[in-house]
């Protein structure tokens, strides 16, 4: 079972211990005893950087292991790794930002179901509880607008192999993600658009 280091911390290097490496197709596939870099999954896109100076072009979670795809071979043993930050950067914005909106439509009365926070393309999924209020784009606007100006701090916590994320007071989400350490990092969230289909509700957001 791989560790995953930024489950506790945001550290962007490491020096780390390569397990395997194998060939894979025209990569190779590289297992450590612990990783800097998010794996696909959770609604958040892969880490990239650099194992040594091998280039880290994807990541996946296969079974109890991450696994980190490289363009270049290494040796097992310690490796220093670095993970791209701006792309990491992006993504813990666009999480947190997910996370908020799901506060907000908790707050209504709407139950998140689904999560995606990629570039482009983020989205967070909700369906009507029995004391549902009415959404809108101004509402949640709004209210996501209100924290990120309180600047709420990170608050996460890990009790028997469970992860939740949250800030402040506000309501915390079991999550294997990437996270801002205070809410001010995000800068301007904006509500792209709501829309409700087959009893499901959609809100759509980007960063600015």
């Amino acid at each position: 079972m791989t560790e995953r280091l930024f489950f506790t911390h945001d550290h962007l290097t490491a020096e780390l211990e390569v397990l395997s490496c194998t060939a894979h197709e025209e990569q190779f596939a590289v297992t450590l005893q612990s990783t800097i870099f998010h794996p696909q999954g959770g609604g958040q896109p892969f880490g990239t950087g650099w194992l040594g100076d091998s280039r880290v072009l994807r990541v996946t979670q296969e079974a109890e292991r991450v696994v980190h795809y490289l363009d270049q071979p290494v040796a097992p043993g310690p490796i220093n790794a670095r993970v791209d930050a701006q792309r990491r950067a992006l993504h813990t914005r666009l999480h947190s930002a997910g996370h908020l909106i799901g506060n907000a439509g908790e707050a209504l009365g709407w139950m998140p179901i689904k999560a995606h926070h990629w570039p482009g393309e983020g989205k967070i999924t909700f369906i009507r509880s029995e004391t549902a209020h009415a959404m809108d784009a101004d509402a949640i606007q709004q209210q996501i607008n209100q924290w990120i100006a309180a600047d709420y701090p990170r608050q996460m916590r890990l009790e028997d192999g469970t992860r939740e994320v949250g800030f402040g007071e506000l309501p915390a989400y079991a999550c294997g993600g990437t996270h801002v350490q205070a809410l001010g990092e995000l800068g301007q969230v904006t509500i792209l658009a709501l829309s409700e289909k087959k009893g499901t509700l959609s809100v759509r957001y980007s960063l600015d």
